[in-house]
Parts: structure tokens; sequence; C-alpha cells
């Protein structure tokens, strides 16, 4: 039998014991889903005495190993990537090794499972991703995919977000679904929180951050238990804070913006150094151990938009966040404004449009090229599309939660 085939006859068995289940569920009720499992889209989580029954719980490891492998290795690309979370879906112990075979973003450069947008890019080539504006209805969807033209019905959602007006800020609330923004829901991802003026933006995330930097992530407010289900708590975790620079002068030239990153460690770029990845997506009423959050007796600086501003010279440990500033355009005078070089993603010119490199001080460990290094790069290419792509340090999520700000209306910043 060809792997196609085989995979072919896999989804037909899945299907299979989708409709033998669909009985229990009705009868039983659905049963919350945690973000941790893996499955396809739309899919719902199958009883374990029904996945127990399926005959491909018992082939060899070894076997059901090469089998797995050979289908990532063959389908590197979406949509034909769905074939290998599917192969994740079928039982406990397929699930298990598929997670074994699957690299992280970083390793292989293809996003796979839903941790995988919480986890850093890869380092040689950025993914290449748009995001699609609906005035609307305020919702912003990411897709992986070059553009809508070349990536056409192919595109993989990704992410999305709409805005919520208030009267003091505005809040962008991201989920891995387009029409669920619930903080309540298991789609939802984190937010994005601005303050009065729209010159600082706050960025939670659901999910903790990583234990060596919780000393820099601040749990935001904890929503009451009668305002959501008891099943559902949920914590937000102050993980970035974006800061544009007031325009006071009102001056021409593109908005000016820092983004301080507290889960992600400046020694991260360093030579020989890595991100925190994220394997799994952790329960948000899991309790970790004082000592991993307690603050030590080594020196950690509070960073904040206010500190930054006010010092130009900022002291750097080991436990130190990574800061992002945009890269400087330079004036062009044919064309008569500022231009960046986008590598052609970027096709129409627009305020928002940036690119972010990492902010580096003399004396640390870092090669000329990365600090040359465009780490984020976000433009307009058409109307209400815009392309966005990133590379480690930056998760998707991350990355878009930052672009998202550029969509917010910024008088005094222009």
């Amino acid at each position: 039998m060809s792997l196609k085939g085989f995979v072919r006859e896999l989804r037909e068995i899945r299907d299979d014991i989708s409709n033998i289940s669909i009985g229990k569920f009705h009868a039983k009720g659905m049963r919350r889903r945690g973000r941790a499992h893996i499955a396809p889209e739309g899919e719902s989580e199958l009883p374990c005495e029904v996945i127990d029954q399926s005959p491909w719980a018992n082939m060899p490891p070894e076997l059901l190993h090469d089998i797995i492998k050979r289908v990532e290795a063959s389908e590197t690309s979406w949509p034909a990537r769905r074939d290998v979370v599917a192969c994740a879906s079928v039982c406990k112990s397929w699930r298990e090794i598929t997670k074994d075979i699957v690299k992280t973003p970083e390793q292989c450069g293809c996003l796979t499972f839903p941790i995988s947008l919480k986890q850093p890019g890869p380092r040689d080539a950025p993914i290449q991703c748009f995001i699609r504006r609906d005035r609307a209805t305020a919702t912003y969807l990411l897709y992986l995919g070059l553009s809508p033209a070349l990536s056409g019905d192919t595109s993989k959602l990704l992410l999305a977000a709409k805005k919520f007006r208030r009267a003091a800020s505005t809040t962008f609330r991201i989920s891995f679904v387009g029409n669920d923004f619930s903080q309540a829901s298991n789609n939802y991802v984190g937010k994005l929180k601005s303050n009065f003026l729209g010159t600082k933006f706050t960025v939670y995330d659901s999910q903790p951050p990583h234990p060596v930097m919780q000393s820099n992530c601040k749990p935001g407010r904890k929503i009451h238990s009668g305002q959501v289900s008891p099943l559902a708590p949920v914590r937000n975790y102050n993980v970035g804070t974006i800061s544009y620079e007031l325009n006071v002068l009102r001056t021409r030239g593109p908005r000016r913006m820092q983004c301080t990153m507290h889960s992600i460690p400046f020694s991260s770029i360093e030579v020989g150094e890595s991100a925190p990845t994220p394997t799994e997506f952790i329960s948000s009423n899991k309790q970790f151990p004082p000592s991993s959050i307690s603050k030590s007796k080594e020196s950690i600086i509070a960073f904040s938009s206010t500190s930054l501003a006010e010092s130009n010279q900022p002291i750097y440990t080991r436990k130190s966040p990574l800061i992002l500033k945009n890269k400087a355009p330079r004036w062009h005078e044919q064309l008569q404004c500022w231009c960046l070089n986008f590598k052609g993603r970027v096709t129409v010119a627009s305020v928002k449009n940036f690119q972010l490199v990492a902010a580096v001080e003399p004396g640390r460990n870092v090669p000329a090229e990365e600090q040359e290094r465009v780490i984020l790069q976000f433009g307009k290419i058409g109307k209400d599309i815009f392309t966005m792509d990133y590379r480690y340090p930056l998760s998707a999520f991350q990355a878009f939660a930052i672009c998202l700000s550029s969509f917010d209306t910024k008088p005094a910043c222009e």
C-alpha cells in the first residue's frame, strides 16, 4: 500500500470512529477539551473507550514510528500537513509518537500543532504570513501564506483577533478561531490592551511564561469565577510591552516604537543560546511551586516603557528581557518618502509599515549580522491586506500581537 493510500484509509477509519461516537456525545454532553489535546480543526475529542477499539492502536511502535516519520517528511506545507495532525488524532500512542517526531518551528520551519503558534520561529528564514482586516466586524485574521492572491483557498488560518473599544482603552482579543473571542473559551489565546492615548500596549498571554522568565512576567487580573464557567479559570500574564514615541513636534516620518518582550530573555539572541520554548499548553488552574516564581537574590531589573524612556543606558542582567526597536528608514529623494527594504513583501506606503530589530548594547555577545537581522516586518500590500513575516525568537502569537498594535489609531504619534 502506498503512503497516500495509507493516509486515506487512516482518515476513513477516523471518520468512522467519529460517527460511532457521536451518539455518546449527545447522550453524555460535550466534554470540555483541554488545549493540550492535538486534533484537526473542527473535530471533537473522542471517548477513550472508542479510541481503544481502533485496530491501529496496537501497531508495533517501531513500524508506527517509521510510518508517521514518512508522513511528516512528505507533507511539509498546508493543507497537506493536515495528514500529520490526523495521525496525532488516532489514539494516545499515535499522538505521543507524532509529538516526538514533529520538530518545533525553530528546528523545521513548519507550523503543525496549535502549540507551534507559541513557539519561536525559525532562525534561517522567516515564516511568511498575511493579515486580512475586516472593518465591518473589527476582526483581523492571520493566515499562513505569501498573500491571498498566491495562496488562495489553501491559506491556513492561524489566529484571529477582534477589536473591542472602550472609553479608556482598546482591547484586541486573540483566538484560535474567527468566531469565538470569549476569554472563557478554550480557543482564547491572549489579548492586547492599550492605554488611553494608544501609545502603550500590553501583551497578555493566557499561558504562564517559562519559569526562567516568570520574575519578569507579572500575572494580570484574574477573572472572577462568577464571570466565567468554573471549568475554565482565566488568567492573563503580561509577557510584553509595546511603546510608541510621542511626536510632539509633529515632524514627518514613520512611527517610532519599542517592544519589550518580558517572556524572552536577551540572552536568547547571543551565540549558543536559545529562547524558552513551550512544549504543551498548561491548564490555567495548574499551580506552580513557590520557589519557581519567587524572586531570587540575583539582580533582576523590572523593565517598563516608562523606565526605558527615562534611561538611555538600560542595565542588562542574565534574565533581562529582549528589547526590539524599529529599524530606521532612509529618505528617498526621488520618491520623496521614507523607505525600507522589505524585499518585495510590502508594496503600499503606509505609516503602519515597520521592521523590528534587536536593540543591542555594546559589549554584548551578539554578532553584527544578528544585530541587523529583521526579526519582524509588517506592511501593507492592498486594501485591508497586510503581510507579516516573523522569525526567531518571536512566536506567531507574539508577532501577531505586535502587528495588531499598529492598527490602533495613534494621532499623538503621527
